[in-house]
């Protein structure tokens, strides 16, 4: 079993702690110490009523949480970090939380998507990385355990053994720094100490900035755990193509607008985006702002993709987009260019035609 980090600070970015007042930032801190105390009730109390007034404080719903996670309350805890996603996606520490509770609940696939958006919004954070690459070698357990399964009946006794060999090293993965039943670290959620030092801890694994990881006892439902050593076998194959991740973030990308969530559909363009008509990028951002809040619904599909590796940082995906509204439904070919960038692809380009 291994248990994916699970972050403790909304304020990452910087950007929480400097809209907060004082008054508000020493309620939000009397929340985090009783949390700290193992008091969930009485944060949760404190919480709510912050939360009465301001509904939408990031922090405060970011250690609701925090909190519901801790009581075992996975459902309600998933509902207060997507609703985090999609009123701040900037914020990657929502995304990555989001992906220990689905982990947690053996759905690797969502966990996988919650992280690949961490990373694209914050392509430094070190956590969704490492929790990706334990995703990665999860999965990669899963695949040669049923292709060994498979194996057994077939008379290729070799393969069979070479399945065992790999099976084995991401065993010996997960086997590595094994949990005790150790009482939670304190969490903290409204100080201004750096978020570069997480260290796993409890069930769900809060992370703080102390020197030594201690977990608390194991949640209903099984968790993943950082590992110190990680054999290059396990994530090598699944990133040695990239189309499969550009086809990934495609429909990301016509999910996100299919959500008219702007915010979200905005991330996935790069910075020097060629914008059509050579329209200010500002005026760009509002126009397609507008043009996804109007329509009462969309839904945008994506057919018949197909991706164009030109190098290691640029391709290209070209597909037949359906393009249905409340008051429109089109269906053009569209083609996006993509550039990687700080690690992620981004799109630089994009093109329509009949």
């Amino acid at each position: 079993m291994i248990m994916l980090k699970l972050f403790s600070r909304a304020a990452a970015l910087g950007m929480l702690l400097a809209i907060t007042i004082p008054a508000q930032a020493d309620d939000i801190q009397d929340a985090n110490k009783l949390f700290k105390q193992g008091l969930n009730t009485q944060a949760m109390d404190k919480v709510n009523a912050f939360l009465a007034t301001k509904p939408k404080d990031a922090q405060a719903r970011f250690l609701k949480g925090l909190i519901l996670a801790d009581q075992g309350n996975t459902a309600e805890a998933i509902t207060v970090f997507s609703s985090l996603t999609q009123d701040y996606p900037e914020l990657p520490e929502p995304y990555n939380n989001l992906a220990v509770l689905y982990a947690g609940q053996g759905q690797y696939e969502k966990a996988k998507e919650q992280l690949e958006m961490a990373i694209r919004t914050n392509p430094t954070y070190a956590t969704a990385h490492e929790n990706l690459g334990d995703i990665y070698a999860k999965m990669a357990s899963q695949a040669y355990d049923r292709a060994l399964q498979l194996e057994k009946s077939g008379p290729n006794s070799s393969a069979n053994a070479n399945t065992k060999t790999k099976l084995a090293l991401i065993r010996e993965l997960f086997s590595k720094n094994p949990r005790t039943g150790a009482k939670p670290a304190a969490a903290v959620v409204a100080e201004a100490a750096p978020a570069s030092a997480p260290v796993a801890v409890s069930s769900v694994a809060v992370t703080t900035p102390v020197s030594a990881p201690v977990s608390a006892p194991a949640a209903a439902a099984p968790v993943m755990t950082p590992v110190q050593a990680k054999p290059t076998v396990t994530v090598a194959a699944v990133n040695a193509d990239p189309s499969a991740e550009l086809l990934s973030s495609t429909k990301e990308w016509a999910a996100a607008w299919s959500a008219k969530n702007s915010k979200k559909y905005l991330t996935f363009y790069a910075k020097d985006f060629k914008t059509p008509d050579g329209i200010s990028r500002s005026a760009w951002e509002a126009q397609r702002k507008q043009r996804i809040a109007v329509p009462k619904s969309i839904h945008v599909e994506v057919r018949d993709a197909k991706v164009k590796v030109v190098d290691d940082k640029h391709a290209s995906v070209s597909f037949k987009q359906t393009y249905r509204a409340s008051h429109l439904n089109v269906i053009s070919n569209k083609t996006l260019d993509w550039v990687k960038a700080d690690g992620q692809w981004l799109i630089a380009e994009e093109r329509s035609g009949k």
